[in-house]
């Protein structure tokens, strides 16, 4: 048996998510059903993350355990040909030991959520991004999103489907940019810890983009984190605008996990 280690690149427009649904195709549905004409094996798909029906990912990382006797370029050759026309890539794709785990070896994982700050809507991004047409404060969106910089009891920007135990979570990152480019100005909003709880980055999202446009400030975003309250919540994200980023493991860092790096 070898355990092979996936990054995965997906647009998320057509799934139900990463994880396998009753309702719908899934991310991993699509890789089982390819790893299975390969090797006729019914290998499960692990993954650091559970995104939600709509979110991509650049780099998700993953494993199979494989009995079958391949190389890791044979494996994930194949699995890139019998992935074609979905959405979904195969970047890379290596061994590991047996107790590497996509999930609970990882000790970070990152994310980007993408605001189109035009009136005009997407055409080329749409389903990729957030389009908002009202005039946003990048300054106070980036100022106040170090409310929630730290560790916090983020109950009131959780699902109520979240299955985590404990909503008590530490956000080492949540950083606001402005970035030019063709489309017109993007807003980029980056946010990284070891783990987020379901639906935590877009309804922290959702509360800046209230900040933003002048619905919310500063402090009413602190209250809205103090109050523990999923009914205090602004507004939720929606999904098309979030990308899983990267998922770090103690591996990648030599001497110290860095997630504030871009």
């Amino acid at each position: 048996m070898t355990r092979f280690a996936l990054t995965l690149e997906f647009d998320g427009t057509t799934y139900q998510g990463l994880q396998r649904q009753k309702h719908g195709p899934s991310v991993q549905q699509a890789i089982e059903e390819a790893a299975h004409k390969i090797t006729g094996e019914d290998a499960q798909l692990l993954s650091a993350g559970r995104t939600d029906a709509g979110v991509h990912a650049l780099a998700m990382r993953s494993h199979m355990d494989i009995e079958k006797d391949l190389t890791p370029f044979r494996f994930m050759e194949a699995l890139n040909a019998q992935l074609r026309p979905e959405p979904i890539a195969v970047k890379a794709c290596e061994v590991v030991d047996d107790d590497w785990h996509s999930r609970f070896s990882c000790v970070g994982r990152r994310y980007l959520y993408r605001i189109v700050n035009r009136r005009a809507p997407l055409t080329f991004e749409y389903k990729r991004a957030w389009q908002i047409g009202a005039e946003m404060d990048v300054a106070a969106m980036a100022d106040a999103a170090q409310v929630l910089v730290g560790r916090h009891d983020f109950t009131t920007f959780r699902s109520v489907r979240c299955q985590a135990k404990d909503p008590v979570k530490t956000l080492d990152r949540f950083e606001v940019e402005e970035v030019t480019t063709p489309l017109g100005p993007e807003i980029h909003i980056h946010a990284a810890a070891r783990s987020f709880l379901h639906h935590q980055v877009r309804s922290m999202v959702g509360s800046l983009k209230l900040v933003g446009v002048g619905t919310w400030d500063k402090s009413q975003l602190a209250s809205a984190l103090a109050a523990k309250d999923r009914q205090a919540l602004g507004h939720n994200a929606p999904p098309h605008g979030l990308y899983f980023m990267e998922a770090i493991y103690p591996s990648d860092q030599a001497d110290t996990l860095d997630l504030t790096s871009p």
